[in-house]
């Protein structure tokens, strides 16, 4: 099994970089870690970086998770081969421009690009946020998934991850004691759905609730509260229609051999028990 430790990072396509680096900075407030040829690495906690645009096709993404040495890795490789997944082995200008030891690169079965990395790089100064937006860190991903229940048993059987709770059949899954690192969401192709940060309070969620407005940023769901989770949310739209949420108060699952995931219908009261809806999409009306 494949023992994943945390997400890493994730590495975007940008149709334009400054509008990128106008939105990271100005908007959601990561703080510029370097600028390469071409591509822009953004800091929110202490990594060297969680967040890489890139010049090209908006949908080129990569979502990196970290495992614990390079033994790991060649397992990992092995176990993907076996199952008859194309892995592609990381070079060192790869590694380099990743800011990780090494790494390998394979598509999961709904062809979402994921890179397994060793050693990602930390900074010995402390992230240093471009707008007071209370960011605490990079926290979790949410995969588009063509087949949620096939690509559950992939990160549940063929890697170490754990459903802490499912909404119709969206497993919410942990691959540490965070209530979940990955979201799998139906959708018809690859992508990646949604890249939260978590903030320090109630308070950074609901005052950039108005600044983005003000910014004219595009609201999709939020503020609000996951019953699944606890944490109080707010997703907003980016360059290139990515999804970013900021989070607040997520639950950790203390007990691994004590928790069973609950089951939760997919209706509006699932994804928020204050009564926001998500933009755009289209669910029962909920009698609770």
């Amino acid at each position: 099994m494949i023992q994943l430790k945390d997400v890493s990072y994730v590495r975007l396509g940008s149709s334009n970089l400054e509008t990128a680096e106008t939105f990271a900075t100005g908007c959601l407030g990561l703080e510029i870690a370097e600028r390469g040829k071409k591509t822009l690495y953004l800091r929110s906690d202490d990594r060297a970086h969680t967040l890489c645009y890139s010049e090209g096709d908006p949908r080129q993404q990569t979502v990196g998770f970290e495992v614990e040495d390079e033994d790991d890795l060649q397992m990992a490789a092995a176990t993907l081969e076996a199952l008859g997944h194309q892995v592609d082995a990381g070079t060192a200008e790869g590694a380099e421009q990743r800011k990780v030891k090494a790494f390998i690169g394979f598509r999961d079965p709904t062809g979402n690009h994921i890179e397994l990395v060793v050693r990602p790089e930390r900074r010995g100064r402390r992230y240093f946020a471009t707008r007071d937006a209370g960011i605490t860190g990079f926290s979790h991903i949410g995969l588009n998934s063509t087949d949620p229940v096939r690509d559950e048993r992939f990160w549940t059987r063929v890697c170490n991850a754990r459903v802490s709770d499912r909404i119709g059949d969206i497993p919410l899954m942990r691959v540490n004691a965070i209530h979940h690192t990955i979201a799998l969401v139906r959708a018809p192709t690859a992508g990646i759905q949604h890249i939260n940060h978590q903030v320090e309070s109630n308070d950074d969620v609901l005052r950039s609730y108005y600044f983005l407005n003000g910014k004219r940023v595009p609201i999709v769901f939020g503020p609000g509260r996951h019953p699944t989770s606890g944490a109080r949310f707010l997703y907003f739209k980016g360059p290139d229609d990515m999804i970013f949420e900021y989070s607040v108060g997520v639950d950790e699952i203390e007990d691994e051999a004590t928790h069973r995931p609950r089951q939760f219908g997919f209706e509006p009261s699932s994804l928020c028990m204050w009564g926001a809806r998500p933009a755009g999409m289209a669910l029962p009306d909920s009698n609770g």
